[in-house]
């Protein structure tokens, strides 16, 4: 009988989380996800693959817990006993780190090392993923590859300069298969609607429908490597599949500033930004990322990985989906490039 993998997934209802259930799901994957408990439904990014656990051949489960309690995750390890661990889970937005950097630090730093610490205890051999980020190169000059050094700029890069460096010791000290995936900016559909390049697409949408007249934003000089999300879950596992744990730097080479993302994104649907960005101080951060642009190169070698959507394309993909969910005809552009370029795609829907 072959055996099933399992694996179990922190942050499942965020975009990242999302993609890589379908991936997994798609690859045979019995998926456990780890969750936040609320009084409201915060499952929207789920709700199309999530099938009732009582019901016959369901294989997406759902387990309540916290970062923050030792105590649960090491529960959820030791019942579900995963193959694979993909940890997405954190507090994820950098300006939002300002404002919070002791629950940051919390969460997204130690609430790694309680992962950690949870598989080592298990004694099972269990392959721990870590989504590390871009954002830990900071003030590094690009482009940024693996032997980069770090310079955060951030309290949710400073915590996640701690999470990448435990993943390095629990593997060089335990023997432990840990890798971290330094991932840049990658967006989508579903990415949340307090970063930027959405508030930017949904700002838009709201603009042609007539729901708002401005767009507030921050600094548009910022320059960032922007990838699409179902293909940096893919990176993801592919990490996990090899035979010796490493860290890689996943991107696509290019930067491109906040402004020429809305230059691109009001010229698709032939409005005057001008007429309609204003500039709040208060999205400034207290310290800036001027320039991030990923060097791959080791992920395509050893990964055999190569991203397929750049910065136009992704620009009309996400303004095609928040004009469509705004009930308005949408350019078709964007449709047209997931068509062509993933014709036999694992996710659904947007």
């Amino acid at each position: 009988m072959v055996h099933q993998k399992k694996a179990l997934i922190t942050g499942l209802t965020g975009q990242d989380g999302s993609y890589l259930a379908e991936l997994l799901l798609s690859k045979g994957y019995e998926v456990h996800g780890l969750i936040r408990r609320a009084s409201t439904f915060n499952t929207g990014r789920i709700d199309h693959i999530y099938v009732d656990p009582h019901e016959p051949g369901a294989q997406l489960f759902l387990h309540y817990g916290d970062l923050s309690d030792s105590e649960q995750i090491a529960n959820i390890i030791y019942n579900t006993r995963p193959d694979e661990v993909y940890h997405l889970g954190a507090q994820s937005h950098v300006r939002v780190s300002f404002d919070s950097p002791e629950y940051t630090g919390n969460v997204t730093g130690l609430g790694t090392t309680r992962i950690l610490e949870s598989i080592r205890r298990s004694g099972n051999p269990i392959r721990f993923y870590q989504a590390s980020s871009s954002e830990m190169f900071g003030g590094a000059q690009p482009p940024q590859d693996e032997e980069t050094v770090f310079v955060p700029r951030s309290p949710y890069a400073c915590a996640k300069v701690y999470a990448y460096w435990m993943v390095r010791n629990y593997r060089e000290g335990y023997g432990m298969f840990a890798t971290n995936g330094i991932l840049f900016n990658h967006e989508s559909p579903r990415r949340g609607e307090t970063f930027v390049t959405r508030k930017i697409t949904r700002g838009i949408a709201a603009i042609l429908g007539k729901k708002t007249e401005s767009l507030y934003l921050g600094n548009l000089d910022a320059k960032r490597d922007w990838g699409f999300s179902p293909e940096y879950v893919e990176a993801m596992w592919r990490m996990l599949q090899t035979d010796v744990p490493d860290d890689f730097v996943i991107g696509t080479g290019e930067t491109h500033s906040v402004r020429e993302f809305l230059e691109a994104a009001f010229a698709y649907v032939d409005l005057d930004m001008g007429k309609y960005v204003k500039i709040d101080p208060k999205y400034f951060r207290p310290t800036e990322v001027d320039v991030l642009i990923g060097d791959a190169g080791k992920a395509r070698r050893v990964l055999g990985w190569e991203p397929g959507v750049k910065f136009s394309d992704l620009v009309k993909i996400m303004l095609d989906s928040d004009i469509r969910a705004a009930g308005l005809d949408v350019p078709g552009e964007g449709d047209a490039i997931i068509a062509k370029k993933f014709p036999q795609k694992w996710w659904k829907g947007d």
